[in-house]
């Protein structure tokens, strides 16, 4: 009689069945729908929006949301991830521009200052955190994408005093300079977006290109300045 192998029941370690990778495939497309729902939804409802009005423009049920996302920490995760990818790869190319420091700074600070202008709600939603995350949380979300906004900007500022003969004082200045930057943009489109351009008694209603040049100016003279002794 012919000996036979048998035909094994499961799969050796470390192999995948097709079935879960097809699967793992549909989670995956499935939860960037209910992300981009959720976008639409923000964009529709302001930022205060709920998990009924993210599951109907979703046209689905709050269970659904529940099974692919979490819950509504998770939910609110998954919406911060796709705008973090996306501020992340705008300033990549604008870090990436040519031209000194300053330019570049500037070409970062725009980029960022853009999608505020861009997708206001959407900004708001991640910065006020509507789906009960907490600030002050080590793994909080939005922490998380300002120390890697903060990180880009901490490498540009490094290269840049290296560069000009400053690079006793890189190690020491580049982070706070930094995290400096981020901060102060940040508070800076928070008052932006607070501007009501129906009071005639406000100031006027600045621009992306004001705030950004506004911001430039303050940070100019710290990196041309020559080295302090």
């Amino acid at each position: 009689m012919r000996n036979t192998l048998p035909v094994p029941t499961t799969l050796p370690s470390g192999a995948r069945d097709g079935r879960d990778m097809r699967w793992e495939a549909h989670r995956a497309r499935r939860r960037r729908q209910l992300v981009e729902a959720a976008l639409r939804a923000i964009r529709k409802h302001g930022p205060g929006v709920g998990m009924d009005e993210i599951a109907a423009e979703a046209a689905t049920s709050k269970t659904v949301l529940y099974r692919h996302l979490g819950d509504r920490t998770g939910l609110y995760r998954a919406v911060v991830a796709a705008v973090d990818e996306t501020i992340l790869a705008d300033l990549t190319v604008a870090r990436a521009s040519n031209g000194d420091v300053v330019s570049r700074i500037e070409a970062m600070v725009r980029s960022y200052l853009a999608l505020v202008e861009r997708d206001p709600a959407i900004y708001r939603f991640v910065v006020t955190r509507p789906l009960e995350t907490h600030d002050g949380d080590p793994a909080d979300p939005v922490h998380q994408i300002t120390d890697r906004i903060a990180h880009q900007l901490t490498t540009t500022v490094h290269e840049h005093l290296t560069a000009t003969g400053r690079g006793v004082d890189a190690d020491r200045l580049a982070p706070v300079w930094g995290h400096g930057i981020v901060g102060l943009v940040r508070s800076a489109s928070e008052h932006w977006l607070g501007q009501d351009s129906t009071d005639p008694a406000s100031p006027p209603v600045l621009s992306a290109d004001d705030v950004t040049a506004a911001v430039v100016d303050l940070i100019r003279p710290a990196l041309r300045g020559a080295r302090q002794t």
